[in-house]
Order: C-alpha cells, then structure tokens, then sequence
C-alpha cells in the first residue's frame, strides 16, 4: 500500500469507529490520522533503506514491528491518562492501522521482531533508494498490481468522500449561521 491508501482506509477506520461508538467520542482529525497512518514508513523507509541500506536493506523494520506498535501505544495511553491529550492516541491508532494494512503478520519476522530473531528480512526489490521508489510508485498506480493499486484507489475514494462530507458540513453552518443573523436582523427592525 502506498500513500492514499493508508490515509484513506485508516481515515475510513476512525470515521467509522466514531460513528459506531459515539459515545466513546473517537476523534477523526485527518492530519494526526495521516500523520500516524505514515509512521512507521517515514521512519523506517529512510532508515532501512537510505541510512541502513547495506546492512539492512529494507523499508519494513523497527517501526513495521508490533514492539513498536504497543511501545507507541503505551506513550499514548500514558500522555491520555496523566494529561488527557487525545493526540497521541491518534497517532498510535493510526499507526497501528498501518501494521494490519501492510498484512505484517505475512512477515512475522519483522512483526514479532526481536522475537524471532535480530535480522529483518531484505527487501525483494533491490537497487537504490530513487529506483525502490519509482518500483513502488509504478505498482501503486499499475492496475495489474492490485494489491496495491486496488487499496490505493479506496483510500483516494474515502479521502475525497471525507472532504465532500467536510465541506458539506461548512456550507451547512455558514447557512444556519447566515439565517440566524437574518432572524435576528429582523427582530431588531
């Protein structure tokens, strides 16, 4: 999955906890969503396959474990409870998301890392960091690689249904707030 895909479906994810479970007050703020739902591949893209690509050689590792996951998730809870910032928990949430939409139980040496052992697999794609990057990007927007194609395509469709749903909302307040002041208007004449 690659960039829409993992902001859409996560965003789908908390808009659709919030609706289910109103009471619980989940917030859907889009730019902690992104920000989480990206994580682990700011980290460990550049990581494993920049700064570490020699020995490691891979865009999945620390930040693609479930170490990482629950670690987060910890951090979170605790700034939650001592200060009642909501942010973190975002974040963690997000990040989370990410694990599952990457299927890392499909690599369990990375999802349970340290546990199964100190290396992580190399990635399947060689070469340098621009030509992983163009590899990635042409079978995100190959329609013959649908395993990323077809999340991507998803995630560009919830984004845009969460926009249109946030806009409509604007309209809606500026109309109510516009026929507030006319009503009132009238009340003074």
């Amino acid at each position: 999955m690659f960039i829409f895909g993992h902001i859409g479906i996560t965003l789908g994810v908390f808009y659709s906890l919030n609706r289910l479970f109103p009471e619980k007050n989940i917030p859907v703020n889009l730019k902690w969503i992104a920000f989480g739902a990206l994580l682990p591949d700011f980290i460990d893209k550049p990581l494993g396959r920049i700064i570490l690509a020699e020995t490691i050689g891979s865009g999945r590792i620390f930040a693609h474990t479930l170490l990482f996951g629950v670690l987060l998730g910890l951090v979170a809870a605790y700034a939650f409870y001592q200060k009642g910032w909501k942010i973190p928990l975002i974040v963690a949430g997000a990040s989370f998301c990410h694990l599952l939409e990457d299927q890392m139980w499909n690599s369990p040496e990375v999802l349970f890392w340290p546990l199964l052992g100190w290396k992580f697999p190399k990635d399947t794609i060689s070469g340098g960091f621009i030509e992983y990057f163009m590899t990635i990007l042409n079978n995100s927007y190959n329609p013959a690689s649908s395993g990323v194609f077809i999340p991507e395509i998803i995630g560009m469709g919830i984004i845009l249904l969460f926009a249109v749903s946030r806009i409509r909302s604007k309209i809606d307040e500026k109309k109510i707030i516009s026929q507030a002041m006319k009503e009132e208007a009238k009340e003074q004449d």
